[in-house]
């Protein structure tokens, strides 16, 4: 079963990108509630939109865990994305043009074989 929220494995640039998307798409989402709430005090919202934000980052550190398995690199990599932007959104755009490596390799079998999206 595949699962979004587990680091281990490989995923294919288009799984990923269609995940990139989503999952930027709503922390940018987050910030301007974030900036809004602020601005008018609202502060339940300002906190849940905070909550959500960092999960959502999370969860795209996570598939950018995956797709440097992909290509065949470790995990640690992915503490440049934690750069502020524009750095990190380069590396998210690197990770989705860069092709993996065909086969199986030391993370996992190819994602390819079984591709969804």
């Amino acid at each position: 079963m595949y699962s979004i929220f587990k680091p281990t494995g490989r995923i294919t640039r288009r799984m990923y990108l269609v995940l990139f998307i989503i999952f930027y798409f709503i922390n940018l989402l987050c910030l301007l509630l974030i900036w809004d709430s602020f601005q008018s005090e609202s502060w339940p919202i300002f906190y849940g939109a905070g909550v959500v934000l960092i999960a959502s980052i999370c969860v795209l550190l996570i598939q950018a865990i995956k797709r440097l398995h992909d290509i065949g690199l470790n995990w640690k990599y992915a503490l440049y994305l934690l750069i502020p932007p524009p750095i990190n959104f380069i590396g998210f755009i690197w990770l989705a043009v860069k092709k993996g490596q065909d086969g199986t390799n030391e993370y996992g079998l190819d994602p390819r074989i079984n591709d969804i999206v």
